[in-house]
């Protein structure tokens, strides 16, 4: 597989993870497909490492906002190593190690990409280690530099300080010289401090009161991924001038709750921030969507996503920020991954390593 162009039709086989339909991590199978050869501005990457997220927890479920009919390949990003480039690539070569958010298509062994979605992986970094800073990095980096355009000296609070998104959001936020309160349960409130972050227990009733002795001023922003009756406390954090940043709803994952009724809730969830943040009180509030402007405004979407990947990485190589892996699992044990993931006692993020052939 490994040259230049080749027919449409490369007579060989990709192997990968279905999601057949909703249910545990149990119903996840094994697939073998023929694997097309790249078009013009396409790629095939061989998969290296991918990700375990939010999403596939979300996906199993059937509650992934505007995810694909069952059965799919789940896999929200991946790193791996070019083999085969299509007509008119020239942004990657054959043999360059590759970053991509895919938000479907990651578990597999061999995958076929559009080269303008590619990033390259800087030298020397451990393909999983890099993985943990893919999806997980443009959003950190989005939601502290855009959405909430943080500033040395503030204080932020991240709610889920261990979570995949949360530690890098507490790492990022350091760097830029901000002052962190996340929260977590107890048990982890040792890594919170090593992270940088002054850690808080999620489940303490007087939470907003424990934050407001941190920061009698409010805090600048909250970056919240819970949704629900916890938005509005996150609200109450703020300081006058601060921004209430949310980027999901992990209150609903267990409620039982179909997809109309989800996105009903999800639409109120978009309408009570819009209305948060035209109150004429110097507060703002926003929805976080890593996928806003890809449709729209394509150049501009990719340009962000890598100066977002770019900053990472960097951080990332030169040891500044460090990679948090839950857990490295064979993707042919994705189902052990799954388990893993949701069962709430890692710190980072599970990677699925390639065993597959």
């Amino acid at each position: 597989m490994d040259s230049k162009n080749g027919d449409k039709s490369l007579g060989s086989m990709a192997t990968e993870i279905v999601l057949p339909s909703v249910g545990e991590p149990e119903t996840l199978v094994v697939r073998r497909r023929l694997l097309a050869a790249p078009g013009p501005g396409e790629v095939v990457v061989r998969v290296e490492a991918t990700g375990v997220s939010f999403a596939e927890k979300s996906m199993r479920r059937g509650k992934y906002p505007g995810q694909p009919k069952f059965p799919f390949v789940p896999g929200y990003d991946l790193v791996g190593i070019v083999t085969l480039v299509g007509p008119g690539v020239d942004q990657v070569s054959v043999g360059q190690r590759v970053a991509a958010v895919t938000k479907t298509g990651g578990w597999a062994d061999f995958v076929l990409l559009p080269a303008a979605d590619l990033f390259p992986v800087p030298e020397g970094l451990d393909p999983a280690e890099a993985e943990t800073a893919v999806v997980n990095g443009v959003t950190a980096w989005q939601m502290l530099h855009d959405a909430a355009k943080i500033r040395s000296g503030q204080t932020i609070l991240v709610h889920g300080a261990t979570s995949g998104v949360g530690v890098l959001l507490v790492q990022l936020a350091c760097i830029a010289g901000v002052r962190v309160i996340g929260t977590a349960s107890v048990g982890k409130h040792d890594v919170v401090r090593t992270l940088g972050a002054t850690p808080l227990d999620y489940h303490a009733d007087d939470l907003v009161e424990k934050v407001h002795a941190l920061a009698p001023k409010g805090v600048d922003a909250v970056f919240d991924h819970l949704g629900g009756k916890n938005l509005y406390d996150s609200w109450r954090m703020l300081a006058p001038q601060g921004t209430l940043v949310s980027y999901a709803i992990a209150s609903l994952l267990d409620a039982p709750i179909s997809m109309a009724s989800l996105m009903g809730t999800f639409l109120l969830h978009i309408g009570r921030l819009f209305l948060w943040d035209i109150l004429p009180n110097g507060r703002h509030a926003s929805f976080y969507n890593l996928w806003s402007g890809k449709t729209t405004k394509p150049k501009a979407f990719h340009e962000k996503q890598h100066t977002a990947l770019k900053e990472v990485f960097a951080l990332l190589a030169s040891g500044r920020i460090q990679a948090k892996i839950g857990g490295r699992v064979p993707l042919s044990r994705a189902a052990d991954g799954l388990r893993l993931a949701e069962s709430g006692t890692i710190v980072g993020k599970v990677v699925l390593v390639q065993d597959l052939s």
